[in-house]
């Protein structure tokens, strides 16, 4: 079957891409590995020692990067509805979130501790309809936000991908609500096109 003119474009774009080069040469799982690290930079997110709780992490590209920066005294602790492959450091835990048997198990796994930080780089599979993408994507971010509620210590930190458009806004003043700063990023390893940032919350204020 003839590969459409558009598919055969984002192919090339995608093999093209110095992101998704440098991911193969240094062993991430995914380009998006690289916004991670971008944010860290900026923002010093990741320390030694912490505990991370990785949301929607499949195939892990987020969890590896984690898992390097809190080294062997720190833990990772990744959860998503798909499959995802073992990563030292990290433990994994397949399920929807939401669920409370795989909220349960989540929490089991971090024992009587608090996630230092919640990072999540979910997104909803894309129809390319954006009155249906948007509220599917802000539902995803309104769950993690949820989550990151329920887990984190005060003064934690949440990061998300979330998508400019309807909702965005009210999002913005629910995070001022739980976090003491808050502010948006775009990474250079995000696609210009692409509408989405990542929502930086720190310093939260406890449930």
């Amino acid at each position: 079957m003839a590969r459409s003119k558009s598919s055969g474009q984002w192919l090339k774009e995608h093999f093209d891409d110095p992101y998704v080069k440098q991911s193969q040469i240094d062993g991430y799982r995914s380009r998006a590995s690289y916004k991670l690290v971008e944010l860290n930079k900026k923002d010093r997110l990741i320390r030694p020692g912490m505990l991370v709780v990785d949301l929607g992490s499949a195939p892990g590209g987020w969890s590896q990067v984690a898992a390097e920066l809190v080294g062997d005294k720190g833990s990772v602790v990744a959860s998503d509805i798909l499959p995802m492959d073992s990563i030292a450091g990290v433990e994994f835990v397949q399920g929807d979130f939401t669920e409370d048997s795989v909220f349960e198990e989540l929490l089991s796994v971090m024992g009587d501790n608090k996630a230092d930080l919640v990072i999540s780089d979910m997104a909803p599979n894309m129809s390319g309809m954006a009155d249906i993408d948007q509220p599917r994507s802000m539902y995803l971010i309104e769950l993690a936000l949820d989550m990151a509620q329920q887990v984190l210590k005060p003064g934690g930190v949440f990061v998300a991908k979330v998508f400019q458009g309807e909702g965005f806004e009210p999002l913005m003043k629910d995070a001022r609500r739980l976090f003491q700063k808050v502010l948006t990023r775009k990474p250079d390893a995000s696609r210009a096109r692409s509408r989405e940032v990542y929502l930086v919350a720190k310093g939260f204020k406890g449930s």
